[in-house]
């Protein structure tokens, strides 16, 4: 049946070319090698903020935060693996994943056995470079494809990481914008991992154009993006923001957005918030092939927003889940893997849950006792006779006989099976004849 609304998810009218431009973000913030600390999420922060509003926090090194402390800043400005001929045989220069972040400083000459030590490689991929980490421990390491691993030979190797890894911050930024309630929406991406694309650049790029479009609508909620660092960062900003989290009455976790893979949402601790309806039934009703997983403690940062202490309404929307998709953590997401039609794909998705959070409302229909009149004020004229009239005259009878000021919108889309879009159209026109009376007015 044909709708009366807009369909929510119009990448081709609405959103021509957003994928190509997100893309283009990507790329530029592909070279950068970041962690969880460093001038590389520094650099990261100020190529956003080229683009959106975005105001960035230090937080000093050893920074109690709960049970963690702010760690020391890792940079690295050089490492190789050089062989007895000089030539660079594992190079940081050629990708930054050959080096474990957080490696300590190495100046040594090393056998290939204790060379071996400190190697690691994806056997079962064996031409693409690992991506792996050392953030709480203090160790060193390279990782290089396996089928390099196979070409070495016995002899002698020089070792050089040159970085520091010292007293510092850590840092994170926040594109605020104030809508017309403090009510807030938080939108967040961990900004920790080097030269990854799928996980997590084509979320950070993603949310840049997300605040961009919002930036230019008049909006219900207040919007908090946030960019930090995964897991730490989250905590981190959790404890320094303690007091006004009664605010976020909506959130989202974005990552993985840019892959061939279905659409998939993770529902927050709860499992039956607003946010968790809306994405939903959006995905539902996207016409796409999607997956809606229960939560679990395990993932991306939505584990820290929904632990029990704040229990926050939090979700997390990405396309193929960490882990589950074979380029995951290795040198093989990259460029190629993300492209601008999943990546305007998921944009759409996001701005269509944005859509149901901003317009859901409860109503009270003005003539409860029996129908109303719809002929009578032409309403069935505008209804009747053409294609998909049925389907719009079922929205009407299903917004009039369950706008009782205790079912949303959203909770009669749920119940009658019919498109959000649909029981929106049929509120708005209903409204216009004083049929219906909001119930809940922003501010």
């Amino acid at each position: 049946m044909e709708s009366t609304a807009p369909p929510l998810l119009n990448v081709e009218d609405r959103l021509a070319g957003i994928g190509g431009e997100i893309h283009d973000l990507v790329a530029r913030l592909y070279p950068i090698c970041r962690s969880i600390t460093g001038e590389g999420v520094r650099e990261t922060l100020r190529i956003l903020a080229e683009q959106i509003q975005l105001e960035m926090s230090e937080v000093p090194t050893g920074t109690n935060v709960f049970d963690w402390t702010v760690p020391n800043e890792w940079n690295i400005r050089d490492a190789y693996v050089k062989n007895a001929s000089g030539e660079r045989i594992i190079d940081f220069r050629r990708s930054n994943l050959h080096v474990v972040n957080y490696s300590v400083p190495v100046r040594a000459r090393l056998s290939l056995m204790e060379l071996k030590e400190h190697l690691h490689t994806a056997p079962e991929h064996p031409d693409w470079i690992p991506y792996r980490t050392s953030y709480y421990s203090e160790d060193w390491g390279f990782c290089l494809s396996h089928n390099q691993l196979l070409e070495l030979t016995e002899g002698e190797y020089e070792v050089c990481i040159d970085s520091t890894l010292e007293p510092g911050h850590l840092s994170y930024g926040e594109c605020y914008l104030e809508g017309q309630t403090a009510d807030e929406m938080l939108i967040y991406c961990h900004v920790c991992h080097p030269s990854l694309c799928n996980d997590n650049l084509s979320s950070i790029a993603l949310a840049v154009f997300l605040a961009r479009e919002l930036s230019r609508r008049a909006l219900r909620y207040s919007y908090r993006f946030l960019f930090a660092p995964g897991a730490i960062g989250s905590i981190t900003w959790l404890r320094l923001n303690e007091a006004g989290l009664s605010k976020i009455k909506h959130g989202l976790v974005l990552s993985c957005l840019g892959d061939a893979g279905r659409s998939t949402y993770k529902k927050s601790r709860s499992g039956d918030t607003e946010i968790d309806r809306a994405a939903t039934h959006m995905l539902q009703h996207s016409g796409r092939d999607y997956e809606i997983v229960d939560f679990s403690p395990w993932g991306h940062d939505e584990r820290q927003f929904c632990s029990p202490g704040f229990d926050l309404p939090v979700g997390c929307l990405m396309r193929t889940p960490h882990g589950q998709f074979p380029e995951y953590h290795t040198s093989a997401d990259n460029l190629d893997l993300v492209k601008p039609g999943f990546l305007a794909d998921s944009f759409a998705k996001c701005l269509a849950i944005i859509d149901i959070l901003e317009s859901n409302r409860r109503y009270l229909n003005q003539n409860p006792k029996g129908e109303p009149h719809l002929g009578k004020r032409g309403l069935y004229r505008s209804i009747g006779g053409g294609p998909g009239g049925k389907e719009r005259e079922l929205a009407m009878l299903w917004v009039l006989n369950l706008a009782d000021g205790r079912h949303d919108l959203l909770a009669i889309a749920e119940r009658s099976g019919l498109g959000y879009g649909a029981i929106k159209y049929a509120a708005d026109v209903l409204r216009e004849h004083d049929l219906l009376r909001e119930m809940e007015v922003p501010g």
